[in-house]
C-alpha cells in the first residue's frame, strides 16, 4: 500500500478542522464535464446498489452515452455567470462558518469545505487541513436527514483517505441532525418570513429527495428522520397536520422509490381543489439542480398544467444567518471538549 507522506510533526498538530461537505458538482455544464462527474458519481456502490459487473455494462455501455447531454442541458439552465450555485453556496457557507467560530475560537479552528464527488475533493481538503496544523477533524456533511448514499458515502471517502495515512488526526463525524432545534428554528423561520411577505398557500409541501424503498426496508432510517423534520418544523409553525404535505423527489424509473412522489402529488393537487401551494426542501443545505430546476421549473410546471394557480418554491437556507448560527451551535457542540483543550 502506498502511504500518504505527513511532513510534520504531529505532536504539533493543535487545530481544529471542520470539513463540511455536499454531494458535488460538475466542473462546467457541459457533456464531457457530465460524464466524468457521473461516472464518479454512480460508481459509488452505496448509491446504485446493484451487482458491480452488471451496473459497469449498464453505466459504461447505456447511461453513460445517454444521460451526459441531457443533464448538461439541466446544469445549463441554473448555472450562473459565477458557476455552480451549489458550489457557490457552499464555499459561502465555510466562509460564514468560519468567520462565526473564529468570532469564539480565534484562529484554533479551521473551517473548509469538500464534494463527495467532483471538485474539489474531500481528498484534496483532508490534506489542506492537514497541512494547516489540524489534528482534531470534525467532518460535517450537510445532509440533516441520515441516508446511506449520501451520509455512508461521505463517511466511505474520509475513511477511504484515512487508509492510506501513516498518522491520523482525532476524528469526529456528524451523521445527521434532523431534529436538531437550531436547525428546525432556521427552517420555520425561514417559511415564517416568507409567509409574512405572501401570505400562507392552500398547502405547504416538504420535498426531500427520495431512495429506493429497499433501503428503507433494510434499515436505513431516512424516510422517519425526513417526517420527523417536517412535524418538528409544522409543529413550531402550528400548521396542523391536514395543511401540509410530505413528499419525496428525483426518483428514477425502474423501481419503487419512498412516496408519495412530488411529481405526482402537485400534478394530482389541483383536482383535489388545491390551488396554491409553497414547498421547499428540507433535506438540502443549499440550493442546486434539484431544487432550482427540477423543483423551481420543472415541478412548478406539473403544477400549473395540472390547473393549479399559484406556486411558490422557498429557497434552501443556504447561508441565511439562522443556518450559520445553527451550524455553528452543531459544531460547536461536537468540538466543545476539543476546543477546551486549546490555548
Amino acid at each position: 500500500m502506498n502511504y500518504i507522506s505527513n511532513n510534520f510533526d504531529h505532536q504539533q498538530q493543535s487545530r481544529i478542522g471542520v470539513l463540511i461537505t455536499n454531494l458535488g458538482t460538475p466542473d462546467k455544464p457541459q457533456k464531457e464535464q457530465l460524464r466524468t462527474y457521473l461516472r464518479q458519481f454512480l460508481s459509488d456502490p452505496r448509491v446504485v446498489e446493484v451487482p458491480r459487473l452488471l451496473w459497469w455494462l449498464i453505466l459504461n455501455g447505456i447511461i453513460l452515452n445517454r444521460r451526459p447531454k441531457q443533464s448538461a442541458a439541466a446544469y445549463s439552465r441554473i448555472w450562473t455567470e459565477a458557476g455552480s450555485p451549489l458550489l457557490l453556496h457552499t464555499q459561502d457557507q465555510a466562509n460564514a462558518l468560519q468567520e462565526s467560530l473564529s468570532a469564539r475560537f480565534g484562529d484554533n479552528v479551521i473551517v473548509d469545505f469538500g464534494m463527495r464527488y467532483g471538485q474539489p475533493s474531500i481528498g484534496k481538503k483532508l490534506q489542506s487541513l492537514l497541512d494547516r496544523g489540524v489534528g482534531k477533524l470534525l467532518v460535517l456533511p450537510l445532509y440533516p436527514q441520515y441516508a446511506g448514499p449520501t451520509t455512508a458515502s461521505t463517511f466511505d471517502a474520509v475513511t477511504a483517505d484515512f487508509t492510506r495515512r501513516r498518522w491520523l488526526p482525532a476524528f469526529r463525524f456528524v451523521s445527521h441532525y434532523h431534529d436538531f432545534p437550531p436547525y428546525i428554528n432556521a427552517l420555520a423561520n425561514k417559511i415564517r418570513a416568507h409567509r409574512v411577505q405572501h401570505g400562507a398557500a392552500d398547502k405547504l409541501v416538504f420535498s426531500f429527495h427520495g431512495e429506493p424503498l429497499s433501503y428503507r426496508e433494510q434499515g436505513d432510517p431516512y424516510y422517519g428522520e425526513c417526517l420527523e423534520t417536517a412535524q418538528l418544523v409544522t409543529e413550531q409553525l402550528g400548521i396542523k397536520e391536514q395543511d401540509y404535505l410530505v413528499t419525496f423527489q428525483s426518483r428514477v424509473h425502474g423501481k419503487e422509490w419512498l412516496r408519495p412522489y412530488t411529481d405526482e402529488t402537485l400534478k394530482a393537487l389541483p383536482g383535489q381543489g388545491i390551488l396554491s401551494v409553497q414547498i421547499l426542501c428540507p433535506g438540502f443545505a443549499a440550493d442546486n439542480l434539484e431544487t432550482l430546476e427540477e423543483i423551481g421549473v420543472e415541478n412548478r410546471d406539473y403544477f400549473l398544467s395540472a390547473g393549479g394557480v399559484q406556486y411558490q418554491y422557498i429557497p434552501c437556507l443556504n447561508s441565511d444567518v439562522d443556518h450559520i448560527d445553527a451550524l455553528t451551535t452543531l459544531v460547536t457542540h461536537h468540538i466543545s471538549g476539543w476546543s477546551c483543550e486549546v490555548s
